[in-house]
């Protein structure tokens, strides 16, 4: 039986995850999460191959005693502050996220973990000049703390690889939506607010573009890199390629809720919202061996099990 570690297992792409490999049954499962955001509404229900522990990952001793007592094959360090407004407001505790980096990975090289699968970010292309934005072309030219912190943190992984031998994979992960996401991101926020009859508010002129990832796209495609064993040692970009504004998405979200819901602009962020986002997914396209959800089709999902974003 495969010993998988998930840390920030009550998150939205972390309890996907988590599910996803229970149902192998020859994977047995831990989820770590401290709550600061996850939810136990998101873990799976206990099963023989599936425990939770609450505890923080940037705690030495939570992730030792875990680490050493269960031995395991295989982690997705999927734990992480996010959210704009939460890493904006909170730049410290998003540097807190290095130390966590550091000793997943020490106690990974300690124990026999066979390969480690980390959660990046697009943010890592901070304002980038080339679009589609490639793995190879990092501008690292970003001063957003959660960027940085994604920044150490591959170049921590790469280096253990280098010195040590541990196997990684690198999931750059642009927007990625679906049902158990927090109001905290935009999609699911529009969808509460069309919902509530509520104002839409978009920052800036809303000219600012994103691509939108449906969760099982993004699932699908990450758990065919660990089964297959997919762009190891190696980063891939995981999206869509589908630019949309944020003015685009409020219409569409509007239409497919039938929402009397205003558009409202607000002032821009000072810092984190960058103008563009559009990966380069030819290596995505392989791992995920289908066609891709569209956006509409992923919220029209979303608006049948709307519970957990109102």
């Amino acid at each position: 039986m495969r010993k998988i570690l998930v840390t920030g297992g009550a998150g939205f792409i972390g309890s996907c995850v988590v599910e996803k490999l229970l149902q192998d049954k020859d994977n047995f499962v831990v989820a770590v999460d401290n709550f600061l955001t996850g939810s136990a509404q998101k873990l799976p229900k206990p099963t023989d191959n599936f425990c939770f522990i609450q505890a923080d990952c940037n705690e030495w001793h939570d992730m030792a005693s875990i680490m050493l007592s269960y031995r395991f094959d295989y982690v997705f360090h999927y734990a992480a502050v996010v959210g704009v407004n939460r890493t904006q407001a909170n730049p410290v505790m998003v540097l807190h996220d290095i130390q966590g980096m550091k000793h997943i990975l020490e106690l990974c090289k300690n124990t026999g973990v066979k390969r480690i699968f980390f959660s990046s970010s697009s943010e890592v292309y901070g304002e980038s000049m080339v679009f589609p934005q490639n793995e190879h072309t990092t501008p690292l030219n970003s001063r957003v703390p959660y960027a940085v912190v994604k920044n150490v943190g591959e170049a921590y992984i790469r280096s253990y690889y280098k010195e040590y031998g541990l196997s990684y994979t690198i999931f750059r992960f642009f927007n990625t939506y679906g049902p158990k996401q927090s109001r905290d991101f935009v999609v699911s926020k529009f969808i509460a607010m069309a919902l509530k009859g509520e104002d839409i508010t978009i920052y800036g002129d809303g000219t600012q573009s994103r691509t939108f990832c449906y969760i099982d796209d993004n699932i699908d495609a990450c758990m065919r890199c660990f089964k297959e064993e997919l762009y190891v040692n190696d980063v891939l970009n995981i999206g869509n390629n589908n630019e949309v504004s944020m003015l685009e998405l409020a219409d569409i979200i509007k239409r497919l809720t039938n929402s009397s819901s205003n558009i409202v602009h607000v002032p821009a962020l000072k810092e984190g919202d960058m103008q563009h986002r559009c990966p380069d997914i030819t290596k995505m396209e392989i791992a995920l061996n289908r066609p891709m959800l569209s956006l509409e089709e992923g919220i029209k999902k979303i608006l049948l099990n709307t519970s957990y974003i109102l």
